[in-house]
């Protein structure tokens, strides 16, 4: 049995959940997220809890088992109570303005990046006197979220040496020595 596929998901107040045949529909306050299911993984709720169990003991269905209960865990989780993450661009110069959905960054390129959010998502960024600007994406879908995150952290990966780059709030980035120490 899968250690995390054997779990039961418990369904908060306020959060409805539809099975149809592959599909899982979730219902919350925050909004609606759906996700179709392999045809070997049976999905059913007993006594207000979430109960997946898989039709044979194939490898390939043993490793759905477990990714299944993780994504409807975090779907479950998102219409309740949403993600959110903070990231910060560390860097001088380095500058973050959102208007609608639309983020500019200026990271040290001569221009600047202009960056479409997609819809679930909401961005803000806050920008304080001696305090790096921040960017902060909240939504109830986990994936898109880390997703996002990732792109906005392709653009200027946080480096060693300096430590400039956009970065999540509160990662600590392994610093390197440089040449000049070497020299002494």
């Amino acid at each position: 049995m899968s250690r995390v596929g054997k779990l039961p998901i418990s369904i908060p107040n306020g959060v409805s959940l539809n099975v149809d045949k592959f599909n899982v529909k979730i219902k919350g306050p925050k909004g609606e997220l759906s996700q179709r299911v392999h045809r070997d993984i049976e999905v059913s709720v007993e006594d207000g809890e979430v109960v997946l169990k898989r039709k044979n003991d194939l490898k390939q269905t043993r490793a759905y088992h477990g990714l299944y209960r993780a994504l409807i865990n975090n779907m479950i989780e998102g219409v309740s109570n949403g993600y959110k993450k903070e990231m910060e661009l560390i860097g001088v110069g380095y500058r973050a303005n959102s208007t609608g959905q639309l983020l500019e960054l200026s990271v040290g390129y001569s221009h600047p990046i202009f960056f479409v959010v997609p819809s679930e998502i909401k961005v803000t960024t806050t920008a304080e006197k001696g305090q790096a600007p921040t960017v902060i994406l909240e939504g109830i879908d986990k994936q898109l979220i880390g997703q996002v995150c990732a792109k906005l952290r392709s653009f200027r990966k946080p480096e060693p040496y300096k430590g400039k780059g956009i970065r999540f709030k509160g990662e600590v980035i392994r610093r390197k020595a440089g040449k000049t120490a070497a020299k002494k």
